[in-house]
């Protein structure tokens, strides 16, 4: 029997915000996340050194350094996703975050989620018909505009939607990169 690797250590969002930062990348850690997510759901290649600029679609992205907080992102998210213990979880705001700063940082990784997948599958992925109701599900959270504040009701809600927003990834990655 064999011992599956371990899933490399996420960085911290405010690691990943530095490095977004430093290295001009003109969005979020959440977004950016999300945009490598869709990628690598969508099938998209990530073990070449023009991962970034396929990502960022930036043709003049710099290829991050081996080991940078950018490429150890990069490979716990491709690690995660291929996880056969489901343990994927999305980049954002943490739990200290107001709610509605929790909320954008979903939504924003919906967002970067949805650009990178498009930009990995093309206009037709060859999704299920689950895959289909669940791409449509992100593109309308993507849209979403996050409230102030909110209830106890509305902290449970927003776990939900994070609980759907990551099996909905995980189906989605499974349709087009390990069903092909």
């Amino acid at each position: 029997m064999t011992v599956p690797a371990p899933v490399p250590d996420m960085p911290a969002l405010f690691e990943v915000e530095d490095a977004l930062r430093s290295g001009g990348v003109g969005m979020g850690a959440a977004e950016f996340h999300g945009a490598v997510c869709g990628w690598v759901a969508g099938g998209g290649a990530t073990d070449g050194r023009d991962w970034l600029s396929r990502v960022t679609a930036d043709p003049a992205a710099e290829p991050p350094a081996a080991g940078s907080v950018l490429d150890r992102l990069r490979a716990a998210s491709v690690a995660q996703l291929e996880d056969r213990e489901f343990g994927f979880d999305l980049l954002l705001a943490d739990a200290s975050a107001s709610l509605g700063e929790r909320s954008e940082s979903l939504f924003e990784w919906c967002r970067g989620f949805l650009g990178g997948f498009g930009l990995a599958t093309g206009a037709r992925p060859p999704l299920s018909e689950e895959g289909q109701e669940a791409l449509a599900d992100l593109a309308r959270l993507a849209t979403a505009t996050a409230q102030d504040e909110g209830d106890e009701e509305d902290e449970d809600a927003l776990a939900e939607i994070e609980e759907f927003v990551r099996v909905a990834v995980l189906l989605l990655h499974g349709d087009c990169a390990l069903g092909p």
